[in-house]
């Protein structure tokens, strides 16, 4: 996931009225909780909260204390800039030291981090299932990252729904529009990405070689994982993994899926035209609009599902955060504070969006004016509103604990069946991999 903090540079320096960034970086500071509150009527005391990016969540938490602080007047808000590899180092040093009560209030993690560290410190983390945040009002899919054994330990933050953005000029001069490319299976994703290349030269796709990104994606859309509910990994035998591999393969094969060497050769392919179109999270957009010439020359829609997986959907992610609360916080004013803004505040969301591109999770936001306008640069898509509306139908993840050492684990199957290997053997193998691991 470190990439998404050259993601987040990109995004935001690019944004116009539309970028989607998840992370950033920043110096380290360390700050002990110190909170107090009344039992009713207006709330008082500090919160101290750890999260990074000044331009995407820093901005965002200051701005909530602002809309918190009209009622709740001596309340403050320390915000604490922590880079999250900073935050994930402090919060497994602190684990292992048992020195909790360094812990802030409040602070932000990465949602495919967000089981693995409950399960591994739970000592860290407080339970907002009796707190006044209601989780009807976020997707399912993005509840589950932050949700174990039953229990919520996190509110939603930004959004990371995957959506497929395509060059519709480019879709014209193959005679196809967006919505062509609308609620279909890959198959017929292949068959139309082959009649936009023999018409026009340009491939629709892009990717990193050895990336598991677009293949995850595949397999989240599908409703399967790499671990079961358990935390056990699927990676062998799994149907839909075999399924998205072999997707891949015939992208690539195909020449509508260009395989390049690092980030920065993904994200030109598409700026410079090299390449007509990408499938990735919704913050991947920002990156879209530094190429200003394309201005109204992009749409959104959502992903192509498999055929013949049962339970496949049109609907993935990739990225986003959550909040979470530590245990020695003042966890009624921490949880308070939450409800009434990321999880409860229209005025925030309406914000934040347009100097930051920070699009919520929370569901109300979709019957927002702000998030239904027109955006220029995609064609005048109410693309926030559409992307909320995506967010709805993402399928939970089994992350576990061993999310990323799965995630590297596929990444390098995939080279080696790129390469020629087996995919049963290569799976076989990462799988073994992820177990010796977990050992």
């Amino acid at each position: 996931m470190n990439k998404f903090s050259t993601i987040a540079t990109v995004a935001i320096t690019a944004l116009l009225s539309l970028g989607i960034a998840a992370c950033s970086g920043g110096t380290p500071a360390t700050s002990p909780a110190a909170t107090t509150v009344a039992s009713s009527g207006p709330k008082t005391g500090t919160l101290t909260v750890w999260c990074w990016d000044p331009t995407f969540n820093i901005y965002a938490m200051k701005e909530a204390a602002k809309i918190y602080a009209k009622d709740n007047p001596d309340v403050k808000v320390n915000v604490v800039e922590t880079p999250w590899d900073d935050l994930q180092t402090k919060l497994t040093t602190l684990a292992q030291s048992k020195e909790t009560s360094q812990l802030p209030d409040i602070f932000l993690v990465q949602n495919n981090a967000f089981q693995k560290n409950v399960i591994n410190y739970p000592e860290l983390f407080a339970d907002f299932s009796t707190s006044a945040v209601d989780y009807s009002q976020f997707p399912t899919g993005v509840t589950a990252y932050s949700t174990v054994d039953g229990k919520n330990y996190g509110v939603p933050f930004d959004n990371g729904t995957a959506i497929t953005a395509l060059r519709t000029d480019v879709l014209k001069e193959a005679g196809l529009t967006i919505d062509d490319f609308t609620d279909i299976t890959w198959s017929d994703f292949l068959t139309k990405a082959k009649q936009v290349k023999a018409k026009t030269g340009k491939p629709l796709l892009s990717g990193q070689a050895g990336s598991s990104d677009l293949i995850t994606m595949m397999l989240q859309s599908a409703g399967a994982s790499l671990f079961d509910d358990q935390g056990n990994p699927t990676i062998t035998n799994n149907e839909a993994l075999l399924k998205s591999i072999e997707m891949y393969q015939q992208l690539v094969k195909a020449g509508v899926l260009v395989e390049v060497n690092s980030w920065d050769e993904y994200v030109g392919s598409f700026v410079n035209s090299s390449v007509a179109g990408t499938i990735n999270g919704v913050w991947i957009l920002g990156s879209i609009q530094s190429a200003k010439a394309q201005k109204g020359k992009w749409a959104i829609t959502n992903l192509p599902k498999f055929d013949s997986v049962p339970n496949a959907t049109n609907f993935s992610a990739n990225g986003g955060s959550s909040w979470a609360i530590s245990p020695n916080a003042n966890k009624e004013l921490a949880a308070d504070f939450l409800a009434k803004t990321f999880a409860g505040s229209k005025e925030l969301y309406e914000t934040i969006l347009p100097s930051s591109g920070a699009l919520a999770n929370w569901l109300p936001m979709a019957d927002s004016a702000v998030y239904q306008q027109p955006q220029p640069f995609f064609n005048d898509q109410p693309v926030f509103s559409k992307v909320v509306g995506f967010s709805k139908q993402v399928p939970a993840n089994n992350t576990g604990a061993y999310y990323y050492e799965g995630r590297d684990a596929v990444s390098a199957a995939i080279t080696k069946i790129m390469n020629g290997e087996d995919p049963a053997k290569a799976l076989d193998e990462a799988q073994k991999t992820v177990e010796f691991a977990m050992k």
